[in-house]
């Protein structure tokens, strides 16, 4: 693995000679020895170095081997606390090294025994002629005539750079220790791989020469603050942006050598919105938001302009080389007004949108609060300037990430966060000292290194508002909105069958829908069960049983995942069509899928859940699962009650408020249960 992949720590360098174990337990890594790993002083209670912490006044009075293994230790300590378990901070440095270790075909072939015995010998160690003959048996003369050609170079494949790009918005109102734990964020990002461009972005200010003056005394702190961090350089970048007489209003990159050499030697860079014109040579302040999406098309490799007689194929070959060298993995805003919130619904802001399914909602819906109208009565009402302009701010990064993930792959995502929420995050908590007793206070996730080391929001969007609170260990209203941090992903259309915003789903207008309907890919459908229960189904006995009573499906994308619901009866209800009938039917979930190389990734579960209680069933559901299905943790997490049937297999589910004490409906719930038979093809001797 190369420097540039993965930076240890100056102490984990020198142990990693010593040692076989992975820094989180378990496989080897990093080709090290055995006995001990770096978990076990990273376990440590944090208070026992809360007195000499990177932070504290008594720093200074360590020795330097001594500082550098307290930064070590912070180090490996931010990298634990920020992942949800050990496991996910395992998993990303195995990829990480995946990534970056030559395939076994790239590795040049040695041309004479020098270079096979020079390859086998340890680096660093003098063996004499222990392994094979002595220096000058190889530098002695052999016959080679003029024409025979010289061993041809080593052409090893060129890295490829992990990046994120981010926005720092108005800077000059964030006091020092802000600056500071953002700064300190962005060198573990950089230790830990995803290379780091900062773009300043000073605001709003009449005066175009103050703007300019703003942004260069801005990004020069940031620089400051980076250098300031061990182990971290940083490169703060002029003339990078340009603007051409026949695209005034569009900035580019006037070289992209000069913007990725400084990545690719590990500098974090700073960048000013400033262009120069290509005409007569001039500084202008341009838009930040102009500027990421320039950095943005020029990194995605979609910058060029081809010639209009280029053989399609050759631009397209040429797009394809230069997307093999850079991988913009993640843009983020760091805003002081934080996240998006959300005026809908029990939830105060959007921890995970789905912009392929939710962008024009979310958008509406803050204009709407904007104007005044808003969804809630506890909604804030926009009297004021800042309350205004805070609205047009969270716009403003809805539609710069809508824009930036538009050019980037699938697999890329945006965060917005606040500085604030990240430099927090990135300090070490401190122990009183006049307290012998004090229990070390785990610190608080850093939602940036969160998510590169699980490609996850901090919190799952599916979650109640309740579990949210529990797992953030805090108390309060849901009234007042709360800006905290939004994961933001590309994602995947929603396609739900019939649209609960035309039709409601409800027993009296039950639609005359079969699973074999034209607007129903049944065969995709069928592969995603299949895929997803990892059983074969029966096919027909599935239709026979479901068609007569569906209530709607959801489609995820392109069948990535799904839900399939129900309105079923009790036995020995008869369905006549009456009211009574109709008012004893239970929503029910017949069959949640998602394949399997989605599952835990994309939030393609989340999506299909979402969907399935805030749109389709808002007034509750149910559904059943084997005691022993591994995904019970998840709807464990989700329902609103579960209840284990005596003399079966199954828990049952529900999202329905208060259905504990309506005994009439809790039964029906609990009859319909137990009684749908599983209609699989293959018995694999599961008691049901």
């Amino acid at each position: 693995m190369s420097s540039r992949a993965l930076t240890w720590p100056r102490t984990a360098k020198s142990s990693l000679l010593r040692q076989q174990a992975s820094p989180f337990g378990g496989q080897p890594t990093l080709g090290a020895s055995p006995h001990r790993s770096f978990s076990s002083s990273a376990y440590r209670p944090i208070n026992q170095s809360a007195e000499f912490s990177s932070s504290s006044k008594s720093y200074d009075r360590l020795g330097r081997r001594a500082k550098e293994k307290l930064l070590d230790r912070e180090f490996f300590l931010s990298l634990l606390n920020s992942a949800s378990t050990k496991r996910e901070a395992k998993s990303y440095l195995a990829r990480l090294k995946a990534q970056h270790s030559p395939k076994a075909e790239e590795k040049p072939t040695p041309h004479n025994s020098k270079d096979i015995v020079t390859q086998s010998l340890p680096s660093g160690v003098n063996l004499g002629t222990f392994y094979g003959a002595s220096r000058s048996v190889y530098d002695s003369p052999v016959f080679r005539h003029d024409s025979t050609p010289p061993p041809p170079p080593l052409n090893l494949p060129e890295e490829r750079l992990h990046l994120s790009l981010i926005k720092l918005r108005t800077p000059q109102l964030l006091d020092d220790s802000i600056i500071d734990g953002v700064a300190k964020t962005l060198s573990q990002l950089n230790r830990l791989g995803m290379a780091c461009c900062v773009v300043v972005d000073p605001g709003t200010v009449d005066n175009a020469n103050a703007l300019r003056r703003v942004a260069a005394e801005q990004a020069e702190r940031i620089s400051m603050a980076v250098d300031a961090q061990p182990d971290s350089k940083c490169a703060h970048l002029d003339s990078v942006l340009s603007l051409s007489p026949a695209h005034p209003e569009s900035p580019a990159v006037l070289s992209r050598k000069a913007l990725l050499n400084p990545l690719r030697d590990g500098q974090i860079v700073i960048l000013a919105p400033i262009a120069y014109t290509e005409d007569v040579p001039k500084a202008v302040t341009i838009s930040a938001n102009d500027a990421i999406l320039a950095l943005t098309k020029e990194l995605a490799g979609l910058a060029i302009r081809p010639d209009p007689d280029e053989d399609p194929w050759l631009t397209a070959q040429k797009v394809a080389k230069l997307q093999k060298e850079v991988s913009l993995d993640r843009v983020i805003l760091l805003d002081p007004i934080g996240g998006i919130p959300s005026f809908r619904g029990p939830q105060t802001s959007h921890v995970f949108i789905n912009m392929e399914q939710e962008f024009d909602d979310i958008k509406n819906e803050l204009l709407h609060v904007q104007s005044g109208e808003a969804y809630r009565a506890t909604a804030p009402k926009p009297d004021d300037n800042s309350l205004n302009g805070h609205f047009e701010g969270h716009v403003d990064n809805l539609q710069l990430s809508q824009k930036a993930l538009a050019m980037l792959p699938s697999t890329s995502s945006g965060i917005i966060t606040s500085p604030l929420e990240v430099s927090n995050s990135a300090r070490t908590p401190q122990a009183n000292p006049s307290d012998v007793s004090a229990v070390g206070t785990r610190r608080q996730r850093n939602p940036l290194i969160h998510n590169l080391l699980t490609d996850k929001p901090l919190l799952s969007s599916s979650l109640p508002v309740s579990r949210r609170e529990a797992m953030n260990r805090r108390r309060g209203s849901i009234n007042a909105p709360s800006s905290h941090t939004t994961f933001v992903k590309r994602g995947m259309p929603l396609t739900m069958i019939p649209n609960p915003r035309v039709e409601v789903w409800t027993a009296q207008n039950r639609p005359r829908l079969k699973l074999d309907d034209p607007s129903i890919d049944l065969p995709r459908l069928v592969h995603l069960i299949e895929d997803s229960f990892n059983r074969k189904l029966d096919v027909q006995d599935y239709l026979d049983r479901v068609n007569d009573r569906l209530a709607g499906l959801i489609i995820a994308g392109e069948y990535e995942g799904g839900a399939i619901l129900t309105w079923e009866l009790p036995p020995g209800v008869e369905d006549d069509g009456s009211a009574a009938s109709e008012a004893r039917m239970v929503p029910y979930l017949d069959k949640f899928a998602v394949l399997k190389r989605s599952q835990g990734a994309g939030g393609v579960a989340d999506i299909v859940f979402n969907a399935m209680v805030r749109s389709c069933f808002p007034n509750g559901v149910c559904w059943r699962s084997r005691k022993d299905n591994p995904v019970n943790k998840w709807y464990f997490e989700r329902s609103t009650g579960t209840w284990k049937l005596s003399d079966t297999n199954w828990t049952m589910f529900w999202t329905t408020p208060e259905l504990a004490e309506n005994s009439q409906k809790f039964n029906d719930y609990e009859q319909v249960c137990r009684s749908i038979q599983p209609s699989w093809a293959d018995d694999t001797g599961v008691v049901d």
